[in-house]
């Protein structure tokens, strides 16, 4: 949990086992009654309106997590967590009259797992630089459509599917991933001595390195405050982008990488129209054998306050623990 010396806030809610009862959407208001009746009618209504009962499941554990982290370091009632939006579509908490925002947070949400990063005047101990903190965060998984990506590649090749997903890459990012140095640098992330290198090794450490840049950039333009929609996107470049090792420990289906072990990554050179971008914390991290998070930050006022934030592992909340810290607070 945030504490006093604490300026951000990383937590992470797992939704693959929640509800095991709930086969269709419509079945988590038997399964999950008390946790969708803290919620509005509004919020209540948008997870029931998902068709596929694991979307349903993130959107409320994404509800959750945003009030939660509002109430809970903030120190405010549940029920005057009232989110609205920027003018960006984006959800933000405003604190009285004068429209003062205390507390900035960004959600994301990728086959079961939801992950929330939060800078909090609350937590901070500058709190004015604090409430002018951007926040921005990503998760992916690289075997959610590893058939389907797996497929394309081999019937299409590598080009064709970089250039599906061009529109969403920097020029040179694009140019990158179908270059030489790319190819040659997937290879030997996985040459061995012991078993041969396959096409289809190969074909998953691009895959890795191709959802790693993704992960960057979301998070770094959702810390911006806009999408991947913006018109700016082909001159934002990550340059040479990494992937950090996957986390394959005992335990590793949930296991986060650990600093200094090449399954963390916090240094990144990234340029926007040609110059080096030096205001924003980035880090990127492996969570298991499978998802990487990506976490983007920057204090405006002053860079070096968040470019001297640590960005460690990310801490796991129950959604039962939710649902207990509301409850209590109603029986108080």
């Amino acid at each position: 949990m945030a504490s006093s010396n604490t300026s951000i806030i990383q937590w992470l809610v797992d939704t693959r086992d929640l509800w095991p009862q709930a086969a269709k959407t419509k079945d988590l208001e038997q399964a999950a009654p008390r946790a969708l009746a803290i919620l509005t009618p509004e919020e209540r209504a948008g997870v029931l309106k998902y068709f596929f009962v694991r979307d349903a499941k993130m959107s409320l554990a994404s509800h959750l997590l945003k009030h939660y982290v509002l109430a809970r370091t903030l120190g405010i009632p549940w029920s005057a967590t009232k989110l609205t939006r920027d003018a960006n579509k984006k959800p933000v908490f405003l604190a009285g009259d004068d429209g003062r925002q205390p507390c900035w947070f960004n959600v994301s949400h990728q086959a079961g797992l939801v992950a929330l990063v939060a800078s909090t005047a609350a937590a901070s101990e500058d709190r004015e630089e604090a409430a002018e903190a951007d926040v921005g965060v990503d998760i992916v998984c690289v075997s959610e459509r590893r058939d389907r990506d797996l497929r394309m590649v081999r019937d299409e090749g590598w080009d064709y599917f970089v250039d599906m997903h061009s529109d969403v890459f920097g020029r040179g990012e694009t140019a990158y991933l179908k270059s030489r140095e790319f190819a040659a640098a997937a290879s030997a992330s996985v040459s061995s001595a012991v078993a041969p290198t396959t096409s289809e090794k190969v074909a998953d450490a691009k895959l890795r390195r191709f959802y790693a840049l993704w992960c960057l950039r979301e998070a770094y333009v959702k810390m911006t405050g806009e999408a991947l929609l913006a018109p700016w996107l082909g001159d934002l470049n990550f340059v040479e982008v990494r992937a950090p090792e996957p986390v394959t420990a005992e335990g590793g289906a949930f296991q986060q990488g650990a600093d200094g072990t090449g399954q963390v990554i916090t240094t990144h050179e990234v340029t926007f129209e040609g110059q080096r971008v030096d205001d924003a914390n980035i880090c990127l991290r492996s969570l298991g054998p499978d998802y990487m998070l990506g976490t983007a930050v920057r204090t405006p006022k002053n860079k070096e306050v968040g470019l001297g934030w640590h960005l460690g592992a990310f801490e796991v909340v129950d959604v039962e623990t939710i649902v207990q810290f509301v409850e209590a607070e109603g029986s108080a």
